[in-house]
């Protein structure tokens, strides 16, 4: 004879005084609930939580807070297993912006509506739609990491959308423009770095994390293997963010006679400085050898574009500017996307979609020239004139 009392693992379907059905089972002793929208999705949720308990896969509620976890996932995932600058950019969002707001609520109990709530307010806050969306990131990396220890049963984060991406207009110079830069940067002692930028492309921390040996003046070669990043409250050199980013270019001839005439400025300063001199076998160090602080080249930066008279562009415009120049120039899309180290060609199209208009018209030019001297060559040569000048 069966008693009233329900078993391990066995479960029933009820209707509460207000209406929400639930589904009921007990597991090691204990009475757990869920809720269902109807009796069908509560019998459906029970009938799965039924068969997880029966395959001891059944998460057991925890007390766990997303504070709590996140600090864990910090130190156990992320620090052994990513760069000290990816980890610190972990840390700060998850510090700075998520447990401030999120880190009291338990775990198991986190909702989607928490979370857009939270993108919401960092939104309203001034915070750039790229940066909410790295706070959102994060916080999904985290929540795949609950899953996978059965901390949670979903990853709420993907029913959040990424707050819409704002297209950032960039202002390269005009090919005009270009001489007046660099008459402006002319025999300053930085003029090389701002030529190896416009000439590449290069990012401000990898032009800062050049060393000597990267480079290759005889055989006309640059090696971008590293940054110069500041974290743990100083400079230091770290590795690329992703293979693309390691890369080597070609030198134009007239980067090659910059970079030869800083090599032998440098020497000058290396014995002026004397016992003072720190060598790091940086190309673009201080004056005494080490590294150059981002601030102080942003300083000197804005001293070329008052001496030159140009727009108040930024230091990350060199890079576009390079870019733009080589596809008004008819450089491939996928040369350039090699040349900046971008990791996929879509970034480059995306980024420099400005152009595109205009190499569009420059291509339907050419084909015209081209299908028109086609048609031209193979034309039957009948009329009278031809005759004539066939004889």
């Amino acid at each position: 004879m069966r008693s009233g009392k329900r078993g391990n693992g066995e479960g029933s379907v009820y209707q509460r005084s207000d209406g929400k059905w639930c589904g009921a089972l007990v597991v090691a002793g204990r009475r757990r609930v869920i809720y269902g929208s109807t009796r069908q999705d509560a019998a459906q949720k029970l009938a799965k939580a039924m068969d997880a308990a029966s395959r001891g896969l059944l998460r057991q509620p925890s007390r766990l807070t997303v504070g709590g976890f996140l600090d864990r996932w910090l130190e156990d995932t992320v620090k052994p297993r990513v760069r000290p600058l990816t980890y610190s950019g972990y840390a700060v969002n998850v510090r700075r912006h998520i447990i401030p707001a999120l880190g009291d609520v338990r775990l198991d109990r986190l909702s989607p509506e928490q979370v857009q709530n939270l993108l919401n307010r960092k939104l309203k806050d001034g915070l750039s739609s790229k940066t909410v969306a790295y706070i959102r990131q994060v916080l999904r990396t985290s929540l795949d990491q609950a899953m996978r220890w059965n901390l949670v049963s979903r990853n709420v984060v993907t029913l959040v959308p990424a707050p819409r991406k704002e297209r950032k207009v960039i202002h390269p110079l005009e090919p005009h423009q270009v001489g007046k830069f660099l008459s402006a940067v002319a025999g300053r002692r930085l003029e090389a770095l701002y030529v190896t930028t416009l000439a590449l492309g290069l990012r401000e921390g990898e032009v800062l994390g050049l060393q000597w040996e990267d480079i290759d003046l005889r055989a006309g070669t640059l090696r971008v293997q590293r940054q110069l990043q500041r974290f743990g409250g100083r400079l230091q050199l770290v590795e690329p963010k992703t293979d693309r980013a390691r890369r080597v270019l070609d030198l134009p001839q007239y980067l090659v006679k910059a970079l030869t005439e800083h090599q032998k400025r440098q020497v000058i300063e290396r014995l002026t400085a004397g016992a003072h001199w720190d060598e790091r076998g940086l190309v673009f160090p201080t004056s005494v050898g080490t590294p150059l602080e981002a601030r102080s080249l942003l300083r000197d930066f804005r001293q070329v574009i008052r001496k030159g008279r140009l727009p108040a562009i930024r230091f990350h415009d060199l890079r576009h500017s390079c870019a733009t120049m080589l596809l008004v120039q008819g450089v491939p899309a996928r040369v350039v996307m090699e040349i900046l180290g971008h990791s996929d060609i879509s970034l480059t199209m995306n980024t420099y979609s400005h152009v595109i208009p205009g190499l569009r018209k420059d291509a339907a030019a050419r084909m015209e020239d081209l299908l028109a001297n086609a048609k031209t060559a193979g034309q039957p040569r009948n009329s009278k004139m031809d005759r004539d000048l066939e004889r």
